[in-house]
């Protein structure tokens, strides 16, 4: 769950957290998640956030001039692989995820979209998975699935191994915590999501230090990207901006991200805030995301890409 930037991995951790990503996907080493069941949450966070993906790729595509094959290093049920093989009509996409029943609905919704065609599927864990690509990638596209993986620098070097000469990797990290509702909700004490995302930070680090192979790193994008042999680093963030009221579908969103929350780490709040957090979630309260006017959906995205030489 770790930030609320994390949000596809935020549900895998409510869920027992799989290793580990998010979005994740690509690298999982828990077995009693059911990826059948928490694939229509996937898709709906992901095309909450459709906006988003729709700019990056128009930015990736100042870069990236008619990509021959793009793959989805941590697809999840392949939202944003396919939204990839709209913004690219004349590439291949191949999604790849260690979760098979993900992998089930990205080809359906493959199909669904009319791209089916032009589309693959990769089972297994990253960064090895990808030596059984059959061609090199011209866009390596990898969304907050590598920070689901112990040795980071090495997992980079292994992208970039992937990539065809000029090929672009573009990495999905950081950004800033969402935000869903004002600092003082007129119910308990101002400050709650400050609080909350002390909490997952806090998360984060404990799941970082316990993947295999875990390695600290300064969380030095570009750096680690020329480490990584690449050049012609670039970084921008991307915002989705939900202002309030929020539509319903929003609404269910944040409800959600909140429900897990509580049930993730609700136990190292205080009971004040354990309550505030109670009525937030109690469609029968005034007070509640379900019905209040001031809910909100802000979030920043940061991606960085580079180019193999």
């Amino acid at each position: 769950m770790a930030h609320d930037h994390h949000e596809h991995h935020d549900t895998e951790h409510q869920q027992g957290h799989r290793h580990g990503h998010g979005h994740g996907h690509g690298h999982g080493h828990d077995t009693d998640i059911d990826w059948s069941e928490l694939g229509p949450l996937l898709e709906s966070q992901a095309e909450l956030t459709t906006p988003v993906y729709e700019r990056v790729m128009a930015w990736l595509g100042q870069e990236v001039t008619g990509p021959g094959l793009i793959v989805d290093a941590g697809s999840g049920p392949g939202v944003v692989s396919c939204l990839f093989a709209e913004a690219f009509p004349g590439a291949r996409v191949v999604a790849v995820d260690a979760a098979a029943p993900l992998l089930d609905r990205a080809r359906a919704r493959a199909a669904r979209q009319g791209v089916a065609d032009r589309f693959g599927t990769l089972a297994g864990e990253l960064p090895e998975v990808l030596t059984e690509l059959d061609y090199p990638a011209d866009l390596l596209w990898a969304s907050r699935s590598l920070h689901h993986l112990g040795d980071q620098r090495a997992a980079l070097a292994a992208f970039a191994e992937r990539l065809a000469p000029g090929g672009t990797l573009a990495l999905l990290e950081g950004g800033l915590p969402s935000r869903f509702l004002p600092r003082d909700l007129g119910i308990g004490r101002p400050g709650l999501q400050a609080r909350l995302d002390v909490l997952e930070e806090d998360w984060f680090a404990r799941m970082r230090a316990d993947l295999p192979g875990s390695v600290a790193e300064t969380e030095d994008w570009p750096a680690l990207l020329a480490v990584a042999g690449l050049k012609h680093t670039r970084t921008r963030t991307f915002l989705l901006d939900l202002p309030a009221p929020a539509p319903d579908r929003a609404r269910a969103y944040v409800a959600a991200h909140l429900s897990r929350l509580r049930d993730g780490i609700g136990d190292a709040l205080d009971a004040e805030d354990r309550a505030t957090l109670g009525r937030l979630l109690d469609p029968s309260d005034p007070a509640s995301v379900h019905v209040r006017p001031d809910v909100f959906v802000l979030g920043a995205y940061t991606v960085h890409t580079a180019v193999r030489g």
